[in-house]
């Protein structure tokens, strides 16, 4: 299990820090009314639809671990992680010459977030992990590394479960940062929402880049092996 964790560590790291939904949480925990709540049932969107994609395509990727070759490289993976690589790098690009993500909320849209009811929020969480692709390639790519270990039902779902988890860990610490310390992370969450906002462009170029060209050589190894 601790080496199935440790390939799930570039999806992870890489569901983690895409900034656009650590920005939407941060404002949601802003909000001046019900903030807490508003950013809670958010996460809880996210999870139950990254749980729900656990249930369909894990039972459908099980059965590609009889598609993987003596090499050890399962083909579904490698094909993941090349649309991922290459999903990411067009992220790159369009962010360096400044045009509009197709994963990315409008400018308007980040100014009326803090606006929404819990379940309002509640259903932004459920829908955000369907309509970002890169989001989907993460879930899928995790999905189908566990399948392809056989680790046995329960294991797999343990694994899963762990990976939504760490998945989410930086929007679930700010959400923790608030209960535990309210008063001292109140000024510290507002600045770091700010800070994101403003540098949302080259955090975005960087991190896409990185992983990108990460993924696609991942992809493209696994083939040529």
């Amino acid at each position: 299990m601790e080496t199935v964790l440790i390939s799930l560590l570039p999806y992870i790291i890489g569901s983690a820090v895409v900034p656009l939904q650590i920005i939407i949480g941060l404002l949601l925990l802003n909000s001046p009314n019900q903030g807490l709540f508003k950013a809670v049932a958010y996460v809880a969107g996210m999870t139950i639809t990254r749980l729900l994609q656990g249930l369909m395509f894990g039972l459908v990727l099980s059965g590609s671990s009889t598609l993987t070759e003596n090499s050890g490289k399962n083909p579904i993976i490698s094909t993941l992680l090349l649309v991922l690589g290459i999903l990411l790098l067009i992220t790159a690009y369009k962010k360096w010459r400044r045009e509009d993500d197709p994963d990315d909320s409008p400018p308007k849209g980040l100014t009326m977030i803090d606006r929404l009811t819990p379940l309002r929020a509640f259903g932004f969480g459920l829908g955000l992990p369907l309509i970002a692709a890169k989001l989907w390639v993460f879930t899928l790519s995790a999905l189908a590394t566990i399948a392809a270990a056989q680790l046995g039902q329960l294991s797999s779902a343990i694994v899963y479960l762990l990976f939504i988890l760490l998945a989410e860990s930086l929007l679930l610490l700010p959400i923790l940062a608030r209960i535990l310390i309210p008063e001292r992370s109140k000024y510290l969450l507002t600045e770091l929402s700010a800070w994101l906002t403003q540098n949302n462009r080259p955090i975005t170029i960087v991190v896409s880049l990185v992983f990108g060209l990460f993924f696609l050589h991942s992809g493209v190894t696994g083939f040529v092996s």
